[in-house]
């Protein structure tokens, strides 16, 4: 009882692009909200839009949350501040978000869009080395395999996380390829078994999304590392 108690308490909470529940997804104000719930750690995606900076929004395309509508990559970065999510908020970049952090939690930052890695990695080498961040404060992840080989390329050091939602098996063979520190499954392809071979290969795992509180406890059983959440509080 005492072991189980005590992998619960470790258990690490996370903030799906921020706390989308209950505030726009992938915003300052959505990241905070997450900050004041007390996370350990805060999931965020990222896109490289055409003038070469990092924004911090998940589609690919900008009709679903903002007021705006096309690519991301074919839009500046002054075209898109001048876009509202949700008709109130602003689209961040990478570095607003980090400066909002300041190390209060990790980072969990998922390489969406194409050619975000090399960017991603000179930023993570220029907050380590000029603002006091360490390595452990992030975590790097993504479907993207080309984007994930890229980062590991570029730097040795920084903590990979392996996005699934076909299959465990393959997220574990792929993770000793590229020497990864964390699997992260959906909800949905999630059992017992493959969270053991998991922490037997030697990795984490941290689930998304989950929401549910019945969920939340059935992964705190099956002894999760870490579970990603639309509503963080719930976690609590």
């Amino acid at each position: 009882m005492l072991i189980e108690y005590l992998c619960q308490m470790n258990l690490l909470k996370i903030g799906h692009r921020g706390a989308k529940g209950h505030l726009a997804e992938n915003t300052l104000e959505s990241i905070q909200k997450a900050l004041n719930f007390g996370v350990d750690a805060i999931e965020i995606d990222v896109h490289r839009c055409k003038t070469g900076e990092l924004v911090v929004i998940h589609d690919f395309t900008l009709d679903r949350t903002t007021n705006g509508s096309g690519e991301i990559a074919k839009k500046s970065l002054a075209e898109l501040k001048n876009l509202k999510v949700e008709d109130q908020f602003e689209i961040p970049l990478l570095t607003q978000v980090l400066d909002l952090i300041e190390r209060k939690c990790t980072i969990n930052i998922e390489l969406k869009g194409l050619n975000t890695a090399t960017a991603t990695s000179e930023i993570i080498t220029n907050y380590i080395a000029e603002r006091n961040w360490k390595y452990e404060d992030f975590i790097v992840s993504s479907f993207q395999k080309n984007e994930l080989f890229q980062m590991r390329k570029l730097d040795e050091n920084v903590p990979l996380g392996i996005l699934s939602k076909a299959s465990v098996t393959e997220a574990i063979e792929l993770g000793k390829l590229l020497k990864a520190s964390a699997i992260h499954p959906s909800l949905g392809i999630i059992t017992r078994d493959n969270v053991k071979a998991s922490h037997e290969a030697g990795f984490k795992v941290n689930v998304w999304t989950v929401n549910e509180p019945q969920d939340i406890e059935r992964m705190r059983e099956f002894g999760v590392d870490g579970i990603i959440s639309d509503f963080p509080d719930r976690l609590l």
